[in-house]
């Protein structure tokens, strides 16, 4: 094990890339690491902050003209750090480059960068972030995002807050294989973004129990994307079930749209609130609704939950499983980037959170 901190021997992260062993475990203290930047070349690391995060702070600095850091090993873990400033020659900043094969991310927070995490294409990869929070990341261009993974094999995300992308998009992902599960992913009052979920390419697309919405100054009036750019993996299905969609842009706009030749769509027990189309393209609309702002907790606060006597309470259905993957929702969000159990006997709710009576 290498221990980093201002009182260890090694001061700071990039030193112990210098010196890390394949399987390796780092533990970083808590503090600011300024104008430190590093390339990680060891497979399957394990590098975390302990006692609290560890705040990389760019400043300048980058590796590589890249990024903070730039992952060349395969299936590293980054638990409890944060990434801020990262600001390169090409405008295209990440807090972590993956260049490796296989990441884990948790715990983690990405702010103020000209992206969060940016992978390189690998059809062996998997990608999972779970647990962590990217706000303002992007350049202002529209070319970089909050999160914008490549073509990888597969991306997880779940369980996370990610809001006020700079005019990019608050999630994108070329991954094969998508599972979008139990994230708030908002503009809120002020957010820019384009799409608040993309998926240029379509694929294999679970988005399940999500909270997710679009702000009054949004640059887009559609919120969710899928195969914009063209149905270029071997399966385009979507799965869009069971999640909470307010879209706020005055002008409206719409939810969701969904590029002809899709292999499937099937969009079940979603609860949309605001102006807009909900479907645009081909797509399986079953048990979806449209619910007034009064039927949330604190709409203005962005609290979705159900109030007593709203229409979505017990009006879902099983909406079954795909290629093995039972669609019902399992969890739910809580803020911040926290999850708990939804029950899974009796009857469903709509959308992304369960009625419960707090009384």
């Amino acid at each position: 094990m290498l221990r980093v901190g201002a009182t260890r021997e090694l001061k700071r992260p990039s030193a112990a890339a210098q010196i890390a062993r394949d399987g390796d475990v780092i533990e970083i203290d808590p503090g600011i690491y300024d104008s430190d930047a590093a390339v990680w070349r060891q497979h399957r690391l394990t590098i975390r902050g302990v006692g609290g995060r560890a705040h990389l702070r760019a400043d300048g600095a980058n590796a590589e003209g890249k990024a903070i850091w730039v992952i060349k090993g395969n299936h590293t873990t980054i638990e409890s750090v944060e990434f801020s400033g990262a600001k390169v020659e090409d405008q295209n900043g990440a807090g972590i480059r993956l260049e490796g094969l296989g990441l884990t991310v948790r715990d983690c927070y990405f702010h103020d960068n000209e992206n969060s995490i940016l992978t390189n294409a690998n059809q062996a990869s998997d990608v999972l972030v779970e647990h962590s929070e990217f706000a303002h990341n992007g350049f202002g261009d529209g070319q970089s995002h909050n999160l914008y993974i490549g073509n990888v094999r597969s991306l997880t995300l779940r369980f996370s807050y990610v809001h006020h992308a700079i005019v990019g998009h608050n999630v994108k992902s070329r991954a094969l294989k998508n599972y979008v599960t139990y994230n708030r992913i908002m503009d809120e009052n002020d957010g820019r973004s384009s799409y608040a979920i993309e998926f240029p390419d379509g694929g294999l697309s679970f988005v399940i129990g999500n909270v997710i919405q679009h702000g009054p100054a949004a640059e887009t009036p559609t919120v969710v994307s899928y195969g914009a750019e063209g149905l270029k993996h071997p399966l385009n299905e979507l799965y869009f079930v069971n999640n909470t969609v307010v879209n706020d842009r005055p002008a409206g706009g719409r939810f969701l749209f969904v590029r002809d030749g899709t292999d499937a769509a099937r969009i079940v027990n979603n609860v949309f609130s605001g102006l807009g189309e909900v479907l645009s393209g081909p797509g399986e609309l079953r048990n979806s609704m449209i619910a007034a702002k009064t039927d949330f907790v604190d709409p203005a606060g962005f609290d979705y939950r159900l109030k007593a006597g709203a229409a979505a309470i017990g009006r879902g259905v099983d909406p079954g499983s795909a290629h093995g993957f039972r669609l019902r929702p399992t969890a739910e969000y809580v803020h911040n980037a926290q999850k708990r159990a939804r029950s899974s006997s009796g009857k469903l709710d709509a959308g992304a959170l369960g009625y419960r009576d707090e009384h």
